[in-house]
């Protein structure tokens, strides 16, 4: 074991010392943050006031609140997502440096080198994510502030189990990897790419009834959708203190995928987990099989 977390613990070292890596790990979830906020932002707006019966009166906090609620969990949905590509850039670096080649001559056995990388990807992608969304929450109360101490304890989990289902794809993904521009495409890919095919960017309500039935086959849709109910679950609450129609408000959950369907049936909170919890299981699974068939 202590082999095992000196691995661990160089994995990390190594990616705070990457001055521009660790940089651009961090900067991206606030750059996010900045652009969802000045161009989703007035989407959002748009759509939930637009959806709202003539004769309900709501407050602007409100309003802010509920679009406030849909851009933290849109930045959350995507970052530990992107961040854990891109704090997995160091098993394929180890691979061109010939660092890994060093360490297999040893007595290391090839499990234990490859939950290393995996569990110093965790970190790293723990540590920035939840700056990340210390951030998103600063943006909540300065906007219109609805959470409860429960609300964000959840919204936290939620981000500690993205964190575990990005690690996981990564680490899988990246194990097949061995050059620089592989890697770099494949994390342009992925962050170009996943906030759409998870509805992050746009709800997935908002798109045809067959592209629908196709997303909800991947688990970035449930993670999505779990993360938008925690960071909103206090918005709505207040849409009920304040004698909002109950159909009114499962209106608008369906419109921003707090509510998902699975053809025509609604998929329930503790389903969403079971199939993050799924697939994170899965993922492992694969990625230490792989990692035990592989020749050195």
């Amino acid at each position: 074991m202590k082999t095992f977390f000196s691995l661990t613990a160089r994995n990390i070292k190594l990616f705070f010392k990457d001055k521009g890596m660790f940089f651009v790990s961090l900067i991206t979830p606030v750059i996010l943050l900045v652009l969802y906020a000045t161009f989703l932002g007035n989407v959002y707006r748009s759509s939930f006031t637009e959806n709202l019966p003539e004769a309900l009166s709501v407050s602007e906090k409100l309003i802010n609140g509920t679009v406030a609620g849909q851009l933290l969990s849109s930045l959350l949905a995507v970052t530990p997502i992107t961040v854990s590509f891109c704090s997995n850039m160091r098993m394929v670096q180890d691979k061109m440096n010939g660092a890994r080649k060093d360490v297999q001559i040893t007595p290391v056995k090839k499990p234990l080198l490859a939950f290393s990388y995996f569990l110093g990807t965790l970190a790293t992608t723990l540590i920035v994510c939840y700056v990340a969304t210390i951030a998103g929450l600063v943006y909540v109360a300065a906007t219109g502030w609805f959470l409860s101490s429960s609300d964000v304890t959840l919204v936290l989990l939620d981000v500690f189990l993205l964190s575990l289902f990005g690690t996981a794809l990564s680490s899988l993904v990246n194990m097949f990897l061995s050059t620089q521009g592989q890697s770099s495409a494949v994390g342009t890919i992925v962050s170009s790419g996943y906030g759409f095919v998870c509805g992050a960017y746009m709800p997935i309500s908002q798109f045809s009834t067959s592209l629908q039935n196709v997303l909800m086959f991947l688990p970035g849709t449930y993670c999505t959708s779990l993360i938008r109910n925690h960071a909103l679950n206090g918005v709505y609450q207040e849409m009920l203190n304040i004698n909002f129609p109950a159909e009114v408000v499962e209106g608008i959950k369906d419109s921003i995928d707090c509510n998902i369907y699975f053809f025509d049936s609604k998929v329930e909170i503790w389903v969403m987990y079971l199939v993050l919890l799924a697939s994170i299981i899965a993922l492992v699974s694969v990625y230490t099989l792989v990692s035990l068939l592989r020749k050195k």
